[in-house]
């Protein structure tokens, strides 16, 4: 299912498989079978993927109470600065968008729940990759594609490295025209009640309206006074507590 993008969105059997590296057998009868459970549907020998999927980030998002007990200190944060604000944690290498609160200012940049992203060109990236072990970032850096987005892109494992050195440092993270032009963003960690980095919650909103300087100076206390709520609600919700676990880095 993980297999079909934007850029696949109707696959055939072979397809698929050449996508997942698996056997066009095993393939074909994984598809039938989802299928037949309405999360796949065929046309003549094309596969695509059916709007049943939604229910499994519907009944994560209600199973882990996001909504109730992670939106409000998000919101508050919107409100006071007009920022779009969010949560997210670091899945199989990316940022994946848990919480988004959006702002009617337009941005450049589109998010939702279930949103990804690369992490080593995200404020929220940068912060989720220091939660890693030395072992999981190298493993990540030999891994992952730096691809270049605009000219400020990171794109060596060095300078990579340096920079989340800086953020264990500082305790925050920033991004200025990194993975789009026009995008200034600052984020804080998630930390569990034993100071690991589990999830992260940032501001982002356009240059044209705040510099760096000025996002680091009137939103990094707002984020930190939020992120600390958040994790006192993390400790104290069992369901939340779970849903905090992540995928990392893809073996």
């Amino acid at each position: 299912m993980r297999s079909f993008s934007g850029n696949r969105s109707e696959m055939t059997i072979s397809q698929v498989a050449a996508e997942t590296d698996l056997n066009p057998a095993v393939v074909r009868r994984c598809l039938h079978t989802l299928e037949q459970l309405g999360y796949i549907a065929k046309r003549n020998n094309l596969f695509s993927l059916t709007a049943e999927v939604l229910t499994f980030g519907t009944h994560y998002v209600e199973s882990a109470h996001l909504e109730s007990t992670v939106r409000p200190h998000l919101q508050r944060v919107r409100d006071l600065v007009g920022d779009s604000s969010s949560m997210a944690l670091l899945s199989r290498g990316e940022v994946l968008y848990l919480v988004h609160v959006s702002t009617d200012r337009r941005v450049q940049l589109d998010a939702s729940v279930g949103t990804r992203f690369p992490a080593y060109n995200t404020s929220m990236g940068k912060v989720l990759l220091t939660g890693l072990s030395l072992a999981e970032i190298n493993r990540y850096c030999e891994r992952v594609e730096f691809v270049k987005t605009t000219n400020r892109t990171i794109q060596e494992p060095a300078k990579l490295k340096d920079v989340l050195r800086e953020v264990v440092e500082n305790g925050y993270a920033t991004a200025l025209d990194e993975l789009d032009y026009g995008i200034v963003s600052v984020a804080v960690p998630i930390a569990d009640e034993l100071g690991r980095v589990i999830a992260a919650i940032n501001c982002s909103t356009s240059t044209s309206r705040v510099s760096l300087d000025e996002m680091v100076a009137t939103r990094l206390p707002l984020l930190r006074e939020a992120a600390a709520a958040i994790s006192a609600e993390i400790r104290d919700s069992r369901a939340l507590s779970r849903a905090m676990t992540s995928s990392s880095i893809p073996n």
